[in-house]
């Protein structure tokens, strides 16, 4: 039974990484409008989550962990507004590097792991309540 239990743990470590790569996700949509405030400031720059597999020191088993949250550091988009007051010198705004099909498509891989996660957590709950139903 601490196997099921420790498989409960892994899934439930996967859940709580994927609720927050959406939360990153929605963070970066919310974002991609925001444009800087000074023509000298940078706009909104997309964050990314990474994550690591680490061991659990008492079960053994390994979790997932956020390794951390980094700006991506590709290159800002940019239009041509001369009247913006936050237009460079030669009339250009820089826009935030989000970019809304790669953010749908992480929503929809992490939608995906977290869905797979909580399947896991599922069967594990039904292979408990049988073995303690045969236990009875």
């Amino acid at each position: 039974m601490a196997e099921l239990g420790n498989s409960i743990d892994v899934s439930a470590s996967g859940l709580r990484a994927q609720a927050l790569r959406m939360r990153v996700i929605a963070e970066n949509l919310a974002n991609s409008d925001s444009i800087a405030t000074t023509a000298e400031g940078d706009p909104y720059r997309r964050r990314v989550a990474s994550f690591a597999a680490e061991v659990d020191r008492n079960t053994g088993a390994t979790q997932v962990t956020v390794k951390s949250i980094e700006a991506d550091k590709s290159a800002f988009g940019r239009i041509y507004q001369p009247g913006n007051p936050v237009a460079d010198a030669q009339g250009y705004v820089e826009q935030p590097n989000v970019n809304p099909l790669i953010e749908a498509a992480d929503m929809k891989a992490a939608q995906r792991s977290y869905e797979a996660n909580l399947n896991a957590i599922e069967a594990a709950r039904g292979m408990t309540m049988r073995t303690v139903d045969l236990l009875k």
